[in-house]
């Protein structure tokens, strides 16, 4: 049978303003975050969602209990769902890393797989913890949506893993997850389709309708 995964990245955190690699580091939502999350709760009551799980870190447990709690769900925790662990790039920058080591950052840019940061966990050790986790997952709830809540990289590295993709061009072909938006995939046995990426579960505010002034009226 086929199960239906919908893949969350957890909602903005305090880094998010100068983009810096949280990775393992348990950085705190923000308020635009908590609403992200309360949204994604929103969304979840009414879109067929049987179980929800997320990354033992607590941006994920955060961004993912609203939608626990509206469908009176517990929240499986995942300890494969955890983000990577950048390393030497924990915390800091693409252009703080830039100026201390070029040459590593361009290597990490051309292949993200071979040139990882000093460090960090190897790209393939997290593809095979992260798929090991959504293949359970999906087993577990054959023919049923389970609402998955983890991270921006894992997610991506995990995305590639299922569709036979390059894990060292992850950053090329998933350039990033929006925090709060579903990325919808299916997993039957040994196969997986991409069904859609980045759909925002919160509609953008409509725009205010132009108003023309009025003309004067000449005698």
């Amino acid at each position: 049978m086929t199960s239906r995964l919908l893949l969350v990245r957890h909602g903005e955190t305090e880094w998010h303003a100068e983009n810096r690699y949280a990775g393992v580091t348990d950085v705190a939502l923000t308020p635009k975050g908590v609403d992200q999350g309360a949204g994604l709760g929103s969304w979840a009551a009414r879109s067929g969602v049987d179980a929800v799980a997320c990354s033992p870190l607590g941006r994920a447990r955060l961004t993912a209990a609203p939608a626990a709690a509206a469908l009176g769900l517990a929240v499986d925790v995942q300890e494969g769902l955890r983000e990577v662990d950048f390393g030497w790039g924990e915390g800091r920058t693409i252009a703080e890393m830039a100026e201390e080591d070029p040459e590593a950052v361009r290597r990490f840019r051309e292949d993200a797989d071979a040139g990882a940061f000093p460090g960090s966990e190897p790209v393939a050790l997290a593809a095979a913890r992260a798929t090991g986790s959504l293949r359970d997952l999906a087993r577990r709830h054959q023919g049923g949506t389970v609402l998955v809540v983890a991270h921006n990289t894992l997610l991506r590295i995990a995305l590639c893993e299922l569709l036979g993709l390059p894990l060292g061009r992850y950053r090329r072909i998933f350039p990033r997850l929006d925090n709060g938006a579903v990325t919808e995939i299916e997993i039957r046995g040994p196969e997986t389709a991409l069904r859609s990426l980045n759909v925002p579960t919160v509609a953008p505010p409509r725009p205010r309708a132009r108003t023309e002034p009025c003309g004067r009226l000449t005698p």
